[in-house]
């Protein structure tokens, strides 16, 4: 059985104070709750929450990185660096870097390499717009997304990552999938996992992000492809945080 991953987004939100105290309220918690816990928050926040986060099993992660190695692209950071402040995970290609900064599918597949080249486990995201899902378009954008970022992977690669659904429409918005429009395209990233290697894509766990809060968290976690969850707004209050990964127990 895949052990639930349960990770908090912060996004560009919180000073120095309020995230270590974030980061300390959940690291005090967290070895009650037998799930893995991750939080990312923002590059400058990485130093002080690590600290925070202490000796306790909360691992530490970073919101994206370069597709550069290194060189002359001011104001960017490099899969290193990500793995030189102490993260161990790092998202890759959220719908926000998709929607707003414009990355491609070619994008996040380059990110993904710099990240496995640092053994840094990439949360790679995926998920339609509201239009590919009113289209019904949902599984072939997402099966499109995963050709391109894992495709090229070999199995010990493949195995090494993570994927977290997240449909843009979802995002965000206070509007969630049903469990059972989750677990459908859970199902679909399983067997294109699987149809890929089978050891690697029974391993690898599947996440799904957006909009998820206490009240809907158990019944997403009760699907069966669904193995933990990638939270924005609700990772920023501890209550809530910790109450979802209660859920996934």
């Amino acid at each position: 059985m895949r052990r639930p991953l349960i990770a908090g987004n912060w996004k560009l939100n919180g000073s120095r104070d309020s995230a270590t105290a974030l980061a300390t309220e959940v690291a005090a918690a967290s070895s009650e709750i037998d799930v893995d816990l991750l939080v990312c928050p923002s590059f400058t926040l990485l130093a002080p929450v690590q600290a925070a986060l202490g000796s306790s099993c909360v691992a530490l992660g970073a919101q994206n990185l370069s597709a550069h190695e290194s060189g002359a692209v001011t104001g960017e950071v490099s899969a290193q660096m990500v793995a030189e402040s102490g993260c161990r995970y790092v998202i890759i290609g959220h719908s926000e870097r998709r929607g707003l900064f414009g990355e491609r599918d070619s994008d996040v597949a380059a990110k993904v390499q710099r990240a496995l080249a640092q053994s840094l486990v990439p949360i790679v995201c995926v998920g339609e717009s509201l239009d590919e899902r009113d289209a019904g378009q949902e599984l072939a954008v997402v099966s499109r997304q995963l050709d391109s970022a894992l495709g090229a992977l070999d199995s010990t690669a493949l195995a090494n990552c993570v994927v977290a659904y997240e449909p843009v429409w979802a995002i965000g918005t206070g509007r969630s999938a049903s469990p059972e429009q989750a677990q459908a395209v859970h199902a679909a990233m399983r067997e294109w996992l699987i149809g890929r290697e089978a050891g690697a894509g029974n391993t690898v766990r599947l996440l799904y992000g957006g909009s998820v809060k206490p009240d809907n968290a158990r019944a997403l976690f009760a699907q069966r492809d669904i193995d933990g969850a990638l939270i924005g707004g609700a990772s920023l209050d501890a209550a809530d945080f910790l109450a979802i990964a209660r859920a996934a127990v």
